[in-house]
């Protein structure tokens, strides 16, 4: 192991006597936490939970000082670790970065290397940015349902929260596998960009979010709901025999105000999908799919690139909806 480098810049997190305050610090290497592998951060992503925990909104964080920062790639300088030799290309998300372990808002990470993947070469640092978590999160959705058994053959699909991080991503991997997309949203304005990504029907989120019967018109074989709440039970109401949905979101909220009537009444299945926790083969997977499925192009219309300067008050932004697509930092 070479010795400590010099001091480098990250958002730090701390909670004191005067509150919750998120601030440029400079740091040093001996204050990484541990891990397996060094790495020099090239890029991060703000995403939702990062907005939460810099701004204090949800208690997201789990140990005080905290690096936010869900998402990061960058190069391995120095591993204990047989899998990782300095050089590599690695991407890391979840896995309680920027909750529990120091994340992706600082020029330097210490990981386990089980949290690590090697990038795709057809993918760089920003690019894998640009999909991140949410890239990661609509990846896992899609597997959910093929591994369910769901094809386009099927019928048609529905993404909610289509112009978010996960929602856009989910559109295009659907649209790209060749399903008939509906995109909901509750921006009007951005049926544009929605239908460059591959959706065909645009559906207004105020025609879910109102209660309505437990069983309703049968409109999606399949879907991906980044919502929750009303919006998910609306959707498993509204979803054809033997259709699943997958769920992975709960900005609507954490109730589900259904009732069994979708699933023993039409054998609707609602399958939950997490991106936190490592398991490696299906990260390896999803990565994989991202690679092939995506169009360069169309990451390049859902991203804005900013310099570190700007993440802090970017960050803030994402909990009041302000942000579309994706927004990638690149550090100094």
């Amino acid at each position: 192991m070479q010795p400590y480098s010099s001091a480098f810049k990250a958002i730090r997190i701390d909670q004191g006597p005067e509150g919750h305050r998120a601030a440029y610090v400079d740091m040093t290497e001996e204050e990484l936490m541990s891990g397996d592998v060094d790495i020099d951060v090239s890029h991060s992503a703000i995403n939702f939970k990062d907005g939460l925990a810099i701004t204090g909104a949800r208690p997201v964080i789990r140990r005080y000082p905290m690096i936010p920062g869900v998402d990061l790639a960058g190069r391995v300088t120095r591993s204990k670790h047989d899998s990782f030799v300095p050089g590599d290309i690695v991407v890391a998300t979840g896995c309680g970065l920027g909750e529990a372990h120091f994340g992706g808002f600082a020029q330097k990470a210490r990981l386990n290397a089980d949290w690590l993947v090697k990038l795709p070469k057809s993918l760089t640092p920003a690019l894998a940015m640009t999909i991140g978590t949410a890239g990661l999160t609509a990846a896992l959705c899609v597997l959910a349902l093929e591994r369910y058994g769901l094809s386009p053959e099927n019928g048609p699909a529905v993404v909610t929260g289509a112009s978010g991080g996960v929602g856009s991503f989910a559109v295009a991997l659907l649209a790209q596998s060749g399903w008939r997309v509906t995109a909901v949203t509750g921006r009007g304005q951005e049926a544009d960009y929605l239908r460059a990504l591959g959706a065909q029907d645009i559906l207004s989120r105020d025609a879910l979010t109102i209660p309505g019967k437990l069983l309703q018109s049968q409109n999606f074989a399949a879907g991906i709901d980044t919502v929750g709440g009303q919006t998910l039970a609306n959707l498993l109401a509204q979803t054809q025999f033997d259709g699943a949905i997958a769920a992975c979101g709960n900005v609507g909220g954490m109730e589900l105000p259904t009732s069994v009537a979708p699933f023993i009444l039409r054998g609707v299945a609602l399958l939950g999908v997490e991106s936190v926790r490592p398991r490696i083969a299906l990260r390896q997977q999803a990565w994989a799919r991202l690679a092939n499925d995506l169009d360069i192009h169309a990451l390049e219309a859902m991203t804005e690139i900013i310099p570190f300067s700007q993440a802090l008050d970017r960050a803030k932004t994402i909990i009041k909806g302000a942000i579309r697509g994706r927004i990638v930092i690149e550090m100094p």
